[in-house]
């Protein structure tokens, strides 16, 4: 079974790139989904973020503003809610893959958005970015609900800079062009792969 390790920076169009992977029945392990399941109601990061961030979790719910607020230009706070998540979320991939061998899956996709800044690129075959130009990025992420300025150069300081992705990644996906020139970029790597 072939790993393919999916990032890209904030707006590069990931999830555009995700859907046209799962669109080509390749099972993707989307691991922003599986944060956020970890901490809905019920969910195993809950009460650990409760106990390390008092006033995070009202009603047994997760107050995401209020979490942001805390860890947002915060490295220590940052590392310590990491510290409760990545390895629920590490957990949670490990049990895809091993669906995924079981189904005798050909090809998988790991949808990580932090995957070199965490080291995840060791846990793929192949690498696969998501690039468009900064003036598309920009343009994209700031059209989002709720995303200021600011708000955008605390994330893009978390993410390793475009340019070092594309250098390390075994395939480049350009996102800047149109969905459908990306969408055929993705189809002719999949037929390449499970060729």
């Amino acid at each position: 079974m072939i790993i393919l390790g999916l990032t890209g920076s904030i707006g590069m169009g990931k999830s555009t790139a995700t859907a046209s992977f799962r669109r080509l029945r390749v099972p993707v392990f989307d691991a922003d989904a599986a944060v956020h399941r970890l901490q809905q109601p019920g969910g195993r990061a809950l009460r650990p973020i409760a106990s390390a961030f008092p006033g995070s979790v009202v009603d047994g719910r997760l107050d995401r503003e209020a979490l942001r607020r805390v860890v947002l230009g915060n490295p220590e706070a940052l590392k310590r809610l990491e510290r409760i998540v990545h390895p629920l979320v590490r957990d949670e991939e490990r049990r895809f893959l091993a669906r995924a061998r079981r189904a005798g899956e050909r090809l998988v996709v790991l949808d990580v958005p932090l995957l070199f800044e965490t080291g995840g690129e060791k846990r793929a075959d192949r690498i696969v970015v998501v690039s468009a130009p900064a003036g598309v990025q920009r343009a994209r992420v700031l059209r989002r609900r709720g995303m200021t300025e600011e708000r955008f150069a605390a994330i893009r300081a978390r993410q390793m800079p475009d340019a070092e992705k594309r250098r390390r990644a075994d395939h480049v996906i350009p996102t800047g062009l149109s969905r459908r020139f990306a969408q055929a970029a993705i189809h002719r790597l999949v037929r390449r792969l499970t060729a």
